[in-house]
């Protein structure tokens, strides 16, 4: 496994990208997973070639900002409905830009959005259900987060989207896993991972209680045995979004994996 560090808020390196980039190669990632915000939407051309030189990838993109424009895939109105689709799809040629994963979660929207699970449910997966078969077209993959229910209304469990991408049946959507997401809907950190086996595609490895890795009570050293069980070779990406600056939080997640056996 190849680890990577996720920038939630592009304005936490955005301001001297370079240098920063350059820190994150420093502390051992060979990659960052960033949030298609406005702001980097803005300056993917300058993003590009700045990881290109420093040997990082771009082995995911989070797509959940565009819920804050009013697109969701579960709500009733259709153009908003549609909007999400068609927003989703045209981050189909960035992804494959960077050779990227599409991360799909927010998007599903909230029990606010959509009351009745399944109404919200048919909803979900016809719009995931299109955008898959246009994936397929643009040789992209997509992975659909399993997001705990106190963030997200629905598909909360590992379980629960496993059974969410075979309905939807688009070899394009493949399967993640986030620590923090099993930390509160499953009664196991490793038997989800196991469940998926092969067709894991993205990992996001975040504490129980969000900030740097090792604060909480996440049993990382048995998370990292199990992907290492199911020959789990793609990114693990460290998410630390609370009480803990980019900086230290980079540096020191990647040491605290490395002790766990990572």
């Amino acid at each position: 496994m190849r680890y990577c560090y996720m920038v939630i808020d592009f304005a936490t390196i955005g301001d001297d990208l370079g240098a920063n980039l350059d820190f994150i190669k420093s502390c051992g990632y060979d990659g960052v997973e960033l949030n298609l915000t406005p702001e980097l939407l803005a300056r993917l051309d300058e993003v590009e070639p700045l990881c290109r030189e420093r040997g990082l990838a771009v082995p995911s993109f989070l797509t959940g900002a565009c819920y804050n424009e009013g697109l969701c895939l579960s709500v009733a109105d259709r153009a908003r409905r549609e909007g999400a689709v068609e927003r989703l799809k045209s981050y189909l040629p960035i992804a494959a830009r960077f050779d990227a994963i599409l991360v799909i979660g927010l998007l599903q929207g909230l029990t606010s959005d959509e009351p009745d699970a399944e109404a919200a449910h048919a909803r979900i997966a016809a719009g995931l259900r299109e955008v898959g078969l246009a994936a397929l077209d643009a040789g992209v993959e997509l992975v659909v987060e399993p997001i705990n229910h106190l963030q997200v209304g629905f598909h909360h469990s590992v379980g629960e989207v496993r059974d969410l991408v075979a309905e939807v049946d688009v070899p394009a959507f493949k399967l993640m896993v986030d620590t923090i997401h099993m930390n509160i809907e499953e009664t196991s950190l490793v038997d989800p991972i196991r469940a998926c086996g092969a067709a894991l595609k993205h990992v996001h490895l975040c504490e129980s209680n969000g900030a740097l890795l090792g604060s909480g009570h996440i049993d990382f050293s048995s998370v990292l045995a199990a992907l290492d069980e199911i020959g789990y070779a793609g990114f693990g990406s460290v998410k630390v979004y609370r009480k803990a600056g980019f900086r230290a939080a980079a540096a020191a997640s990647l040491d605290y994996l490395r002790s766990q056996g990572g």
